[in-house]
Formats: structure tokens, C-alpha cells, sequence
């Protein structure tokens, strides 16, 4: 059973201190020491609530990537290369896994956490959370991955608004979801954060400001791109349903 998620946002090593004060502004978060055998992680931390999003300094473009948090870390490691992962690496605190698509992910022990970050109000009055983990597949391997992912979670599935998109939904209390979208064209799997913006001008404005830059509108989101050159997306939800 999943009992906790995060959204890890994986930087250039180069720019990662650079991504890592940008996400802390907009989500009303501070960083942490730098942790990891390599100082590579920074948790943003939310005042009074528990750690759900976390920057990673990696080798070549980076991305982003899932971490499931659950209470028999050995069984659900078996539980997902049952449903056809791939271990690539495994430690005392975490099991390196990816997808049968190709999605990179991690398995980490749950830790009791169980607050989740409040919305945060910006400038303007723009109400964001950084909510949801985008999967992003090629066309031929996006049914293999909704299953998987469905599976692996057992978490609610369905269609999205959009056909391109099927929605992941955990039952309430856990911050990260997911949401699997189907790409145009065949490419290697990749994942990118999606934040909660009803009002995503306000957003847009409020982001920018910060550093980052506007790539491209959606029918009902905008695709940016942080000061690391990390690409997002704000998408008009509410950020206290997630809908």
C-alpha cells in the first residue's frame, strides 16, 4: 500500500541551485541542507507540513521521477517487477526501479509522514499546489503504462477530459498524483511536474517573475520552463480537489 509520494524534479548539476530557489518561491517552501552521498538532494520544505517535493542535481537533462512510499518496502518491490518494472538498483532505503515503458521511479519505506502542503497564494492572488507528476509515453507503450501504473498503485483510474490523458487518483491524504499522457510521436519515457493554477495568467505572471518562461499553451493548461530549463505545465485545477 502506498502511504506517501513525492515529486522529485531531477536538475543539471550545473543549474540545480538555480531550480531549486526558483520551485522554493513558488511553492512557498524553504530548502534544506543539501542531503545524499552527494549532497544531490534538497527537500523544499513546507511550514508545518511533511516533504513532498524534492530536487535532485543529476548528469545530462534530467527530468523528473516518482517515489512511492510504502510500509513492506521487499514486497512491493516484488509486487512491481511482478507487473514487469525493472530493478536498477537497490539500497537499504530505497529500491531504483523503471517502468515497463521506461519511466524511472523509486520505492522508499513510508516514514509516518501525513501532512500534506497547503495552496499557496501568490501575487495577484494566484492560488497554486504543486499536485501531480505527468508520465509522459510514446503512443505504442501508453495502454502497457496505464495498466501498469494502475496496477501498481491501485489507485482509481479513468479517461482524462483530453483523450491523450488517463488520470491516476489515490484516495485523499496523498500529495503527489499522477496522470499518464499519451505523446504525439515515439520517444524515450520522461515524467514533468504539473502544478494547480485556476487562474493561470496569474500563475503564468507570477512564475515568470521568478524566472521562468513561458513555451506554449495547451486547451486548458501552459507549458513552462524553470530558470534550469525543467520543463512544467500550469493546468487550470483546483488546487484543493486536484479536479
Amino acid at each position: 500500500m502506498i502511504r506517501w509520494t513525492y515529486a522529485f524534479l531531477d536538475r543539471p548539476a550545473a543549474t540545480a541551485a538555480r531550480a531549486t530557489a526558483f520551485w522554493a518561491a513558488v511553492t512557498g517552501t524553504r530548502a534544506s541542507e543539501p542531503w545524499g552521498e552527494h549532497g544531490e538532494f534538497t527537500s523544499l520544505l513546507a511550514e508545518g507540513a511533511d516533504t513532498c517535493l524534492v530536487t535532485q542535481a543529476v548528469g545530462g537533462a534530467g527530468g523528473a521521477h516518482p517515489d512511492l512510499a510504502v510500509e513492506d518496502l521487499a514486497a512491493a518491490t516484488g509486487r512491481a517487477t511482478a507487473l514487469g518494472a525493472v530493478v536498477q538498483d537497490r539500497r537499504p532505503e530505497l529500491t531504483v526501479l523503471r517502468s515497463p515503458g521506461g519511466q524511472p521511479f523509486c520505492l522508499v519505506p513510508w516514514r509516518g509522514q501525513r501532512s500534506v502542503p497547503p495552496v499557496v497564494t501568490g501575487p495577484g492572488g494566484a492560488r497554486s499546489r504543486a499536485d501531480q507528476l505527468s508520465l509522459d509515453v510514446a503512443p505504442d507503450a501508453f495502454d502497457a503504462e496505464v495498466g501498469f501504473w494502475a496496477e501498481l498503485t491501485g489507485w482509481e483510474a479513468f479517461p482524462g477530459e483530453h483523450a491523450e490523458f488517463h488520470i491516476l487518483r489515490p484516495s485523499p491524504g496523498l500529495p503527489v498524483h499522477l496522470i499518464v499522457q499519451r505523446l504525439d510521436a515515439p520517444r524515450p519515457a520522461s515524467a514533468h511536474l504539473d502544478l494547480a493554477c485556476p487562474d493561470l495568467e496569474a500563475g503564468r505572471r507570477w512564475h515568470e517573475a521568478h524566472g521562468a518562461a513561458f513555451v506554449g499553451r495547451g486547451a486548458a493548461w501552459l507549458v513552462m520552463r524553470d530558470p534550469s530549463g525543467g520543463v512544467y505545465c500550469l493546468t487550470r485545477r483546483d488546487p484543493e480537489t486536484g479536479e
